[in-house]
């Protein structure tokens, strides 16, 4: 199955690329690749506001913030398939409208609706990742595998 599915607008941006490669990384579960992609003053909420995943709500900062939610986090769901239906690219930033389907090792899977918004700086990192979803509508799509 592919990591990712493109469905939108592609036309060339900065935000749009690097965002690109950031679901491209997660999908392959390439640690080392998604990190590089953040700019060291970088900030990943994910998603935004207090949620189970960062009961402050503060998000995740810089190199070492950001590796502590891939391993807390990204590290724990076997696979990652982002389904992107449309794309806003303009300014620094890129806008996505996605679906997110992760899948845990004991197969159980969960759909994620959401809106990612990815700011760069001039070269590209990523400066801000913000996912925009709701946690208790993912936990209701949450499905065991039938035993």
């Amino acid at each position: 199955m592919d990591a990712l599915i493109w469905h939108a607008p592609d036309a060339d941006h900065p935000a749009r690329r690097a965002a690109r490669a950031s679901m491209t990384a997660v999908g392959a579960g390439r640690r080392a690749e998604w990190l590089a992609l953040f700019a060291p003053d970088a900030l990943v909420e994910d998603p935004v506001g207090p949620s189970f995943l960062d009961p402050t709500g503060a998000g995740h900062r810089g190199p070492d913030g950001i590796a502590a939610f891939w391993d807390s986090f990204i590290a724990t769901i076997s696979g990652f398939r982002f389904e992107i239906t449309d794309s806003f690219a303009n300014g620094p930033c890129c806008a996505n409208v996605a679906t997110i389907t992760t899948t845990t090792g004991d197969g159980s899977t969960m759909t994620i609706d959401c809106v990612l918004i990815y700011t760069v700086d001039d070269a590209g990192l990523i400066t801000s990742l913000r996912a925009h979803w709701e946690p208790d509508r993912a936990m209701a799509t949450l499905a065991k595998p039938a035993t």
